[in-house]
Parts: C-alpha cells; sequence; structure tokens
C-alpha cells in the first residue's frame, strides 16, 4: 500500500480500514504465535522490526526475521502503525511460513478510532492479531486484582474496547485488545498463555530483545 507523509491522510486511513476489522473468533489453526515489535537505530532514523515466531502453547522460538527501513513517518500518538509496520511488514515477509497470530507491542481496538497497529497489521495481512500495549493510550478501568490474570474491562465512550490485565502480581498491568480476528475474551486468554514468569508475554519479549539488542533470549520454562 502507499503510506500517508501527513497526519489527515494517516487519519483517513485509519478511518476506512477500521471497517474491516473483525472482532470475533474467527476459525483458524494455532500452531505458532509471533511477537512484531520495533527498535530504532540512528537517532530514530531507521525502524528495526523484529518477528519471533513461537510454538504454541510450548513458547518455543522456531524461526525470526529482522527488517531495516528508513522511518517513514514521525512519532505520533494514535499514528504507531504509519511509523513501524512498513517494516514490520517487511520483517514478516521474511519468514518462510506466516505465523498462525501475531501479539503486537501496541493497541488493538483500544485506539481512539478503533484502529491501532496491531488491527493494522492484522487486516493488510490477514493474520489474527492482539494488542498487548505497556501504556493505556485511551480509556479507563476499576483497580486491577493484584494476581495472576487479574483483570478489569477498559472502557471508552461505554463502549469496552479491551483489558487492563495483571500478568503477575505486584507489577503493573499491561493492556490487551482484539486486533484482527479475535474477541475480547480471547484476546486476553491467548495473552495469558504466552505469560511465563516476565511481566510481558514470552512473544513481547523475545521481539524486543531482538528488535532492541539483535538477539533472541533463551526460553524457559513455566512457573
Amino acid at each position: 500500500m502507499d503510506w500517508p507523509t501527513t497526519i489527515d491522510a494517516a487519519v483517513a486511513i485509519q478511518e476506512r480500514l477500521r471497517s474491516h476489522v473483525i472482532v470475533a473468533d474467527d476459525d483458524f489453526p494455532l500452531r505458532t504465535v509471533a511477537g512484531v515489535d520495533a527498535g530504532f537505530e540512528e537517532d530514530g532514523s531507521v525502524i528495526r522490526a523484529a518477528v519471533v515466531v513461537l510454538t504454541f502453547p510450548g513458547l518455543t522460538p522456531i524461526s525470526h526475521a529482522l527488517a531495516r527501513s528508513p522511518a517513514p513517518f514521525p512519532y505520533v500518538p494514535g499514528l504507531l502503525s504509519f511509523r513501524e509496520a512498513p517494516a514490520m511488514l517487511a520483517a514478516l515477509s521474511m519468514l518462510a511460513v506466516p505465523p498462525d497470530l501475531l501479539i503486537c507491542d501496541g493497541q488493538g481496538i483500544a485506539h481512539p478510532r478503533r484502529f491501532g497497529i496491531a488491527s493494522h497489521l492484522g487486516v493488510l495481512t490477514g493474520i489474527p492479531a492482539v494488542g498487548c500495549a505497556k501504556s493505556l493510550l485511551v480509556g479507563c478501568h476499576n483497580p486491577v486484582p493484584d494476581e495472576r490474570g487479574g483483570r478489569a474491562p477498559l472502557m471508552h465512550h461505554n463502549e469496552q474496547i479491551g483489558y487492563a490485565l495483571r500478568t503477575r502480581p505486584g507489577t503493573k498491568p499491561v493492556f490487551v485488545s482484539p486486533g484482527h480476528r479475535v474477541s475480547l475474551d480471547r484476546a486476553i486468554d491467548l495473552v495469558m498463555a504466552c505469560v511465563t514468569h516476565y511481566r510481558l508475554p514470552e512473544t513481547t519479549r523475545y521481539a524486543h530483545n531482538l528488535a532492541s539488542h539483535g538477539t533472541v533470549p533463551q526460553p524457559r520454562r513455566r512457573p
């Protein structure tokens, strides 16, 4: 696709494509899950996108790819996909076999226009996708129980757009929302199925290490 160069053009694309997002449980095989994340080089002018494919439910890394490209768009909250997605799509295209599911370090429908980076990648690739963000973009929630799997609905304009999820006691929650072809409840179950010893799911941990440090960490057994 042609990537926009202005904020107005980017917002128009989100408004047009969001009608293609499926927030429902679609029927797809689930043997592999991929984490997708991006790092930066040359003072942020170059995007380094990483994708790491893991077995599911075993969470053993079996494939990965790294793609670099000039940053085509500035950092603008709510328009992250226009900065990072081109390189992420390039990394995904390097894989011999596409993964069955994407878990993105970013938002799905928990977004002002219900079209975060997980939704954008899901719609463009057709791959089911979930957003698992480290910080809140929009919405509010009640206190999250301080226990593994504790959750509270994330609401925005009287609509549930995801969950605030505590993956382990004593840590800040993450924010989970469907990206494409998964429901609200399945999205959170899929993220929890990828959590082991850490606040972030293994998908994000592997992809972050590859994007930021060029390495894939060794797997750890579940608690």
